[in-house]
């Protein structure tokens, strides 16, 4: 069975979201049987390349919040991050376009090797001090996933390599319907949005795997939108 994820390093969702499914499929009787493809999924592709800011008053200013109440926002978020394990932190971390981290992606995905970059692409933006928008820490994250550094600087260095991988997953996504990540497809059966809980993950496998037909499944969840806003639930609300 073949599971696809659409997602973008800069959502915390789905930072959140591929761990609670990868527990979910921890406790899936078939998992060994299941392959994972993460595809990929621009939250702000129009975002001039080299165009960075810090994340708090960008909150602050596309929800109309102050800049506390922005920081409550990213403590939130990251409260829902240290509850599964992760590290998350909530001051100094900077935002852009992520159309060469894809790109990026794509090799390692033709090497092997994807899912190593992108854990480490996911640690050095939420929980580092290290920006996945430094072409050189890009390299670095690369070499750590065990991908050759001159090989990945020569897919930065090309604007065009990768990139046609890049927009038929952003397509297909649009295809598929998803307006938002993480977006996951089971076996072209059943669609799961958001940073949904562990045991749900656990349930949709075992679903798609007896063989049901595509369809949505589960309440709402946590997730960054096509327009680039990530919902941060209230505390005490579903996540």
């Amino acid at each position: 069975m073949r599971v696809e994820i659409w997602s973008d390093i800069a959502c915390p969702w789905c930072y959140i979201g591929k761990a609670r499914f990868e527990k979910g499929l921890a406790a899936f009787a078939h998992r060994d049987e299941v392959e994972v493809v993460h595809r990929s999924f621009e939250l702000d592709p129009n975002r001039a390349k080299g165009e960075t800011g810090p994340v708090v008053p960008m909150l602050a200013k596309k929800y109309g919040r102050t800049i506390e109440e922005a920081q409550a926002m990213e403590e939130h978020v990251a409260s829902n991050a240290r509850s599964d394990g992760l590290d998350y932190r909530t001051e100094g971390r900077d935002h852009g376009n992520t159309f060469d981290i894809h790109r990026l992606l794509h090799l390692a995905k033709a090497r092997g090797r994807q899912s190593e970059l992108l854990d480490l692409a996911y640690r050095a933006n939420f929980a580092q001090e290290r920006s996945v928008f430094d072409p050189e820490v890009l390299v670095d994250l690369a070499v750590e996933a065990g991908l050759d550094a001159d090989e990945a600087r020569a897919v930065l260095a090309d604007e065009d390599a990768y990139a046609g991988e890049v927009r038929a997953d952003e397509r297909e996504a649009a295809e598929l319907g998803a307006t938002g990540v993480p977006f996951f497809v089971l076996d072209r059966r059943y669609g799961v949005s958001g940073g949904q809980p562990a045991q749900l993950f656990t349930q949709a496998l075992e679903q798609a795997w007896q063989g049901r037909i595509l369809t949505p499944i589960g309440a709402d969840a946590a997730a960054c939108d096509a327009d680039g806003a990530c919902e941060v639930p209230q505390p005490g609300a579903h996540a």
